[in-house]
């Protein structure tokens, strides 16, 4: 299906994705704002466990599309096709894996280990180290997507 971005040839969740990660950016350092300076552990969870929640089903319809559809065929125009194109989609993928990765063990671990409702305790030291790990990780997921997002459909020869 097309996708809605007026200059872009990109399918339609390539487009919303690319969207989303311009919302969930800004959102997931707002969290960290108020877990760090604002010391909100509540509103922190509250926003993370919305943020997976979103990433979870918009990841689900962006692998149901990519897989039925071949997005190739709108990324052939582009001059770094046969260059940079591939190369970056496999770095894109490694990081967006372990972004995968890392974000989950982050959240599973915490809502374990952490009372309810959340407050610093023993756990704090090491769920600081593995946010701010998911956090940067998610940081250059949506860097290396917007690369491949516009050298796959956007940058014109």
């Amino acid at each position: 299906m097309p996708g809605f971005l007026p200059f872009s040839r990109a399918p339609l969740m390539m487009d919303t994705v690319a969207c989303l990660l311009l919302i969930i950016v800004p959102l997931l350092s707002w969290s960290l704002v108020r877990a760090k300076v604002r010391r909100d552990w509540a509103g922190h969870k509250r926003i993370q466990l919305g943020l997976s929640v979103v990433l979870v089903i918009v990841q689900t319809l962006f692998e149901v599309e990519v897989r039925t559809h071949d997005w190739r065929l709108e990324a052939r125009s582009s001059p770094y096709y046969d260059t940079w194109l591939f190369p970056l989609l496999w770095v894109h993928v490694a990081v967006a894996a372990t972004t995968a990765l890392v974000w989950t063990g982050t959240l599973w671990t915490a809502l374990r280990r952490f009372p309810r409702p959340p407050r610093p305790g023993r756990f704090s030291v090491v769920h600081r180290r593995l946010g701010w790990t998911a956090a940067s990780c998610m940081y250059l997921t949506a860097v290396t997507g917007w690369a491949f997002f516009w050298m796959a459909f956007i940058a014109a020869s």
